[in-house]
């Protein structure tokens, strides 16, 4: 792959790109300074200088619980999230109406497949470390393979949008040991660098360079300016591993803004009269002795004397000096108390729609993004369309090519994968069918409803909704008409008496005629008893 830029090295490109991403890094770390200040620390010549713990918790609080809000709407546990749909047109120009039922059937079964892969992944603990880098900084790069999801934090990647905020180019620094590395492209730099030692312990940079090129997505890696062998990798765009993601965009910028950003004024203020108020509280807990210099009583007496003992002296001759300034903290405390319920508010932590149980209904999931989409601006949507849709869309392709779900036929079925609050989960469609079914009956009567509704679709949809197998569960319409002339049979028996066993009408094949029999044989009877 050529590059399409100034022709340099990784390293290079890296470099000069890393100017206009200063500004979003020294943001991000004043952020996390009053958040949780070791997501993003202060690093020194490649070491990280010590953490310091700010004076109030409402910061981190608020953070973890946007966090963990964002993450049960973005990626429920045990309850599917998305759907699979097909184009209604499509399935009208095919001729396959009839199919829907087992169309949908289908797909659940693709759903299933793909919500039981990310159970069993570590998405969601890696998840949870990106939603937090997003809150704070604004920026985060996420990188799924077979392996599992990676997370890169803002300072490790460097990118490039169009106007229209497409990712156009995306560069990420690594350190390995040298031992990583292929051994004999290991060699190969131990010669270009003119290393005399036979063995590297020196940590080592490794680029890796990502560029779109019309549909497609390119990427390598490279160290020390050499191409790293076996490194190079290629998708369609719509199902790139590599997905960067904003939480507040800006048009024209190449970078997001954090959620911490637009209350940092809040926050400042905060940590703030905590700090004064916690060493004003110091100081005004700080007791001393006063001893009369002209009394009677020593100073070293006093100050030597354990508990309990008994000492020679005048009690007027000491005095305790107390600062005593604690009603000038209530206007302190009265503005702490105004500000944590603003920030309250705005990191979602006042209110709450999920219980404390281990199982999350999708309702439950529902109103919680609602909440989000509500109280955030958007922000859910955003998330959902930058994060969930290309995320479902590599999972799916990974499925695929693992041979774990088989591949759709494009000529007949054309997925989309629908998301947000329209997409969370096949429970909305179980709503809304009943919500049909039943405004139907009630307000046409039962005896309508069955005459136009296909209750046997019916059936098959409802269990399809909320993830049931029909599989030798929904019985066939062979076996209906069988039991319904069985029923018939049985019928027929009764009211021929015992001395229709023997006969021939019995006969399943004969029954239809027996039917048609029964009424006139009753009536010719009624007439010879009169």
């Amino acid at each position: 792959m050529e590059y399409s830029a100034q022709g340099t090295t990784a390293a290079g490109r890296y470099e000069a790109l890393v100017s206009s991403r200063s500004t979003y890094d020294r943001e991000a770390k004043e952020s996390s300074k009053l958040t949780i200040p070791s997501l993003i620390p202060e690093q020194t010549s490649g070491t990280r200088a010590r953490i310091k713990t700010p004076f109030q918790a409402t910061g981190s609080r608020g953070v973890n619980s946007l966090s963990n809000k964002l993450l049960m709407t973005l990626l429920p546990p045990s309850t599917s999230f998305f759907k699979l749909e097909i184009d209604a047109l499509e399935i009208r120009k095919q001729g396959q109406e009839q199919m829907q039922s087992e169309i949908d059937k289908g797909l659940r079964t693709i759903e299933n497949a793909l919500m039981n892969q990310i159970e069993i992944s570590n998405d969601r603990v890696a998840m949870f470390e990106a939603i937090k880098h997003l809150v704070v900084s604004g920026n985060v790069l996420l990188y799924l393979t077979d392996k599992g999801l990676k997370v890169y934090p803002l300072s490790k990647f460097v990118c490039k949008r169009d106007e229209v905020g497409n990712v156009l180019e995306i560069l990420t620094k690594e350190t390995v040991h040298p031992q990583a590395l292929p051994a004999a492209f290991l060699e190969q730099i131990k010669k270009k660098e003119n290393y005399d030692a036979k063995t590297m312990t020196d940590d080592l940079d490794i680029y890796t360079h990502i560029q779109r090129i019309n549909d497609d997505v390119f990427w390598f890696q490279e160290c020390k300016g050499e191409k790293i062998p076996g490194t190079d990798g290629r998708s369609r765009v719509d199902v790139t591993p590599w997905l960067p993601l904003r939480f507040i965009r800006v048009d024209g910028e190449d970078y997001g803004r954090g959620y911490v950003e637009e209350y940092r004024g809040d926050l400042i203020s905060l940590e703030s009269l905590m700090q004064a108020i916690i060493e004003g509280a110091a100081a005004s807990a700080k007791t001393i002795f006063l001893v009369n210099p002209n009394g009677v009583t020593r100073a070293a007496t006093i100050a030597k004397a354990p508990n309990g003992a008994v000492r020679e002296g005048t009690a007027s001759d000491i005095s305790v000096m107390q600062v005593g300034k604690g009603g000038d903290f209530n206007v302190a405390f009265s503005a702490i108390q105004r500000i944590e319920q603003r920030l309250e508010f705005a990191f979602l932590m006042a209110r709450s729609v999920q219980r404390d149980a281990e199982r999350v209904t999708a309702a439950e999931i529902n109103l919680m993004a609602q909440e989000l989409e509500n109280s955030l601006g958007g922000i859910y949507s955003i998330l959902t369309q930058e994060f969930q849709l290309p995320y479902l869309r590599r999972r799916m392709h990974l499925l695929v090519r693992q041979g774990k779900v088989p591949k759709l036929p494009d000529e007949l079925v054309k997925p989309k994968i629908v998301t947000g609050l329209q997409g969370l989960g096949r429970g909305n469609d179980r709503n809304k069918l009943i919500e049909f079914i039943g405004t139907v009956a009630q307000a046409l009567g039962p005896d309508v409803m069955r005459q136009y509704v296909n209750v046997d679709e019916a059936v098959k949809r409802l269990a399809t909704s909320i993830g049931i197998d029909t599989a030798n569960l929904i019985k066939t319409q062979e076996q209906i008409q069988e039991e319904q002339q069985a029923a018939q049979q049985q019928q027929l028996i009764q009211s021929l008496g015992p001395a229709a066993l023997g006969s021939p009408l019995v006969d399943p094949k004969k029954l239809a005629d027996a039917q048609q029999q029964l009424p006139m044989e009753e009536t010719q009877d009624a007439q010879q008893e009169a």
